[in-house]
C-alpha cells in the first residue's frame, strides 16, 4: 500500500478544508494552507488508539512516564540533546505554551522579540497578553538565505526586553539555524537577562545535509534559559490529538511556569493522545524515514518547476514540509496575489502577509501531500501563470 497515497479529506471536518468558504469564499480551491499533512497518520499509532477503545472506559488518565521516557529516547537519538523527566509537562499546544510562558516570565508592558516574517500566532500570544512586540526583521542575504542581524538586535534591545520567541526550524522560511547563529543568539540573550522560548514542533521535519540543534543543549547556561516546546503533532501529522510538551530545565523557571499552568488548568491530557503519543515515538521511526523522502521528492518537483517558472522563486527548505513562494516579480499588490492564486489557480495558500510584514509579496505552499496532488497544484499554476 502506498503510504503517501492521496486521501480524501473534504467530509472529515479538516480545518483546512471546512474553512474553504470562509477563507477564499470558495470551495473550488486545493487547500494548501494550514501546517498538517494531507497523509496518513501512522498505522502503528491508529492501531494502538484502536486497541485502547477495546477497555470500556475512557475516563481521566494521566501522562505515563513510560510515554515522556519515549520522547527523551527520540530526542536524544535524532537531536543529541539528553532530557531529564522531571524537566518535560503536558501542554495541549505549543501556541498555549507560548502564552502561558509569556505570562510565567514577563509582566504586562514587557517587550517580546519576535522575528517577521513568523508564524502568526507569535504576534498574537504577545499583543493578547498585553505584552510590547519587538520586531527584528529577517532579511535574505545574496544567495536567498534569511538572516537575522546580531548587531542590529542588539541595539534594539532596551531594559523592558524579557523574552525572545524562537523558531527553530523556521516557519515560514525553513531555515535550519546553525550552531554558530544559535550561540551567538544565546549569548546576547544571557547578557542582557532574556528567556528563550523556543518552538521546536518542526524539529523532525529537516532535510540532510541539515540537522536541527536544540538551543538549549548547547551549553549549561542556555540550557537554564530556556523553555522548549516540541510534540509529535508535526512529525507524526497528529495535531487532531492535541499533546505536546515543555522542557524547563531550570527550577527556577519550572516553578514559574508550573504555577501559570496550574492557573489555567492545562490537566493531563486525554487516554487517546497519551497512547498515540508514546506509540509515535516508540514504533514510528521506520515511517518517519519514509516521510523524509517522500517529502524531501516533492521538494524537488517543486524545485524543478521553480527552474521552469523564474518568475516564481523558491528556495527550497532545510526542514519543515513549507515552500516561501517568493512572488513579487508578479508586480501584484498583496490582495491582488491572493485572488490570483485562488481564483486563476484554484489554489489556497497562507499569504506571506500573515506572517509580518516582511511576508508580503510571498505565499506558502504545504507541501506534505501526495505527489500526484502536488503535481496538478503546480501545473494548476502553470497554467494560470501562462493565462
Amino acid at each position: 500500500m502506498d503510504e503517501f497515497r492521496f486521501i480524501d479529506r473534504s467530509d472529515s471536518n479538516a480545518e483546512k478544508y471546512t474553512l474553504r468558504q470562509k477563507l477564499f469564499h470558495t470551495q473550488e480551491v486545493q487547500p494548501l494552507w494550514v501546517a498538517d499533512m494531507d497523509i496518513a497518520t501512522p498505522e502503528c499509532v491508529i492501531h494502538a488508539v484502536q486497541k485502547r477503545l477495546l477497555h470500556p472506559i475512557l475516563g481521566y488518565e494521566i501522562m505515563s512516564d513510560s510515554a515522556y521516557e519515549a520522547q527523551i529516547e527520540w530526542v536524544r537519538e535524532h537531536h543529541g540533546f539528553t532530557i531529564q523527566r522531571e524537566w518535560l509537562s503536558y501542554s495541549p499546544s505549543v501556541v498555549a505554551s507560548i502564552g502561558c510562558a509569556i505570562r510565567a516570565f514577563s509582566e504586562e508592558g514587557d517587550e517580546v522579540i519576535v522575528m517577521d516574517p513568523v508564524y502568526p500566532p507569535f504576534y498574537g500570544m504577545v499583543r493578547d497578553n498585553n505584552r510590547s512586540l519587538l520586531l527584528h526583521p529577517l532579511k535574505q542575504d545574496n544567495t536567498g538565505i534569511y538572516r537575522f542581524n546580531i548587531e542590529r538586535l542588539r541595539t534594539q534591545i532596551t531594559p523592558k526586553t524579557k523574552l525572545l520567541l524562537l523558531c527553530s526550524p523556521h516557519n515560514p522560511i525553513g531555515r535550519v539555524w546553525s550552531r554558530d547563529e544559535l550561540l551567538a543568539l544565546g549569548e546576547l540573550c544571557l547578557e542582557h537577562g532574556i528567556v528563550i522560548i523556543s518552538d521546536e514542533i518542526h524539529s523532525d521535519i529537516v532535510f540532510a545535509p541539515h540537522a536541527h540543534i536544540p538551543i538549549a543543549s548547547l551549553s549549561l547556561e542556555l540550557l537554564n534559559n530556556t523553555v522548549t516546546l516540541i510534540g509529535p503533532g508535526k512529525t507524526f501529522n497528529m495535531a487532531g490529538f492535541s499533546i505536546s510538551t515543555v522542557c524547563i530545565a531550570s527550577d527556577e523557571l519550572r516553578a514559574l511556569y508550573e504555577k501559570e499552568a496550574h492557573r489555567v488548568h492545562f490537566g493531563d491530557g486525554a487516554a487517546l493522545s497519551h497512547v498515540a503519543f508514546e506509540t509515535a515515538y516508540t514504533e514510528g521511526g521506520g515511517w518517519h524515514k519514509k516521510l523524509l523522502a517522500h517529502l524531501n521528492a516533492n521538494a524537488q518537483l517543486i524545485e524543478t518547476w521553480v527552474a521552469e517558472h523564474p518568475v516564481i522563486q523558491c528556495r527550497i527548505p532545510e526542514a519543515t514540509y513549507l515552500a516561501w513562494l517568493d512572488c513579487r516579480a508578479l508586480g501584484l499588490s498583496d490582495r491582488e496575489l491572493r485572488e490570483f492564486f485562488v481564483q486563476k489557480a484554484g489554489l489556497g495558500l497562507s499569504p506571506g502577509l500573515s506572517f509580518g510584514k516582511e511576508g508580503s509579496g510571498f505565499m506558502r505552499l504545504n507541501f506534505a501531500v501526495s505527489s500526484s496532488v502536488l503535481m496538478d497544484a503546480l501545473d494548476q499554476l502553470d497554467k494560470a501563470l501562462n493565462d
